[in-house]
C-alpha cells in the first residue's frame, strides 16, 4: 500500500501471478477537514484515517487473492476498527496499569515507581506482541512486503529508478513507518502520565483512556518533526530499531508489486518523470491498473 498526496494505492500479485494494483482518490486530509490543520488535532485525524485505509487495502487484497467472496463493507470496516481499537486499549493500556499497580502495592512504592513500571511494561508488551506474531509465516511475508515499501520509498525520495536492483540497495527501514509512530506513543504516553504520578489509581486509569487522543496527536508531531529535523531525529531511533522485528528483507517479485503500487498512487506527470530516471521494473510496468476515482 502506497500514499501520494491526492491519491493512495494498493496492489497485489493475484494467484495467477499477474500484479494488480488499485488507485483511490483521496485529496489531502487538510483540504478536507479545517481541523487537520490544526497542530497536536490533526495527528488524531491522520490515525483514524490511516486505520480505515489499512483495512480497506486488508479487504481489497484479500478479495484479489481469492480469500474474500467480496470486498467487506463500510460497517463490518467499521466494527473491526472499534474492536481492535478497544482489544488495543485492553491489552496495552489497562492491562499494564493494573499489573503495575499490583506490584507498586506488592513492594510498598509511590506513583512515580507506578508509572515507570506501567510505561516498561507497556513497551514490553508491544514490542513482545509484534515479536510473537512475527513467528507466524504469513506475518513474515507480510514483514517483507513492509520492507520492500520502504525500500522502494528510499529509492523514490532519493530520485533513483524504480528498478528492483536500484530499489534492494536501500535499508527495509524508514523513519516515518507506523512502527515508530506506536513507540512515539508509547514514549510521549510515559512522559505524560508522569507528570500524572500523584493521582489515585482510579484517576491514573480513566488518564490513560481520556488522554489517548492528546497522546496521539502529540505523537505525531513528534515523528513528524523527527523525520524532518535533526534535533530530533533521536526519537525515530528506537522505532527504527522495532522494525527490525516488523520489516524483513524482501524478494525481487514482492519489490516489483511495492513499484506497482507507487505508480498507481501517484499521478501520471510523476509517473513520467519517475520513467525519465531510468528502467522501472517490467512486472510493474505490466500490471494491471484501476486509476478510476474509486469510492475515496
Amino acid at each position: 500500500m502506497m500514499r501520494a498526496p491526492d491519491a493512495w494505492a494498493v496492489a497485489v500479485r493475484r494467484p495467477d501471478g499477474v500484479i494488480e494494483a488499485k488507485r483511490n482518490e483521496l485529496p489531502a486530509l487538510s483540504s478536507r477537514n479545517r481541523l487537520a490543520k490544526i497542530p497536536f488535532l490533526r495527528g488524531i485525524f491522520v490515525l483514524i484515517e490511516s486505520l480505515q485505509l489499512g483495512f480497506r487495502a486488508l479487504s481489497w487484497s484479500a478479495e484479489m487473492s481469492g480469500e474474500e467472496e467480496e470486498e467487506i463493507g463500510r460497517k463490518e470496516i467499521i466494527f473491526t476498527m472499534v474492536f481492535a481499537v478497544v482489544a488495543a486499549i485492553g491489552i496495552f493500556v489497562l492491562a499494564p496499569a493494573f499489573a503495575a499497580n499490583w506490584i507498586k502495592d506488592l513492594v510498598g512504592g509511590n506513583g512515580i515507581l507506578f508509572v515507570v513500571i506501567d510505561g516498561a511494561f507497556r513497551i514490553a508488551m508491544i514490542v513482545g506482541y509484534i515479536w510473537l506474531i512475527g513467528r507466524s509465516e504469513e506475518i513474515q511475508r507480510v514483514f517483507e512486503y513492509h520492507g520492500a515499501e520502504h525500500k522502494t520509498i528510499h529509492a523514490y525520495e532519493n530520485g533513483d529508478p524504480l528498478d528492483v536492483e536500484a530499489i534492494q540497495r536501500y535499508s527495509p527501514r524508514h523513519p516515518r513507518c507506523g512502527t515508530s509512530f506506536i513507540i512515539i506513543v508509547a514514549m510521549v504516553a510515559f512522559v505524560v502520565f508522569l507528570t500524572l504520578a500523584p493521582l489515585p489509581f482510579v484517576w491514573q486509569v480513566a488518564a490513560r483512556i481520556l488522554l489517548i487522543p492528546l497522546i496521539a496527536g502529540i505523537s505525531y508531531e513528534v515523528l513528524k518533526a523527527a523525520a524532518g529535523k535533526a534535533w530530533i531525529a533521536w526519537a525515530s531511533q528506537p522505532g527504527i530499531w522495532i522494525q527490525s522485528i516488523t520489516t524483513k528483507e524482501p524478494s525481487s517479485d514482492q519489490v516489483e508489486v511495492a513499484i506497482a503500487s507507487l505508480l498507481a498512487a501517484l499521478d501520471p506527470l510523476e509517473v513520467e518523470s519517475v520513467k525519465q530516471r531510468g528502467a522501472v521494473a517490467p512486472a510493474a510496468l505490466a500490471a494491471e491498473f484501476d486509476l478510476g476515482d474509486g469510492d475515496g
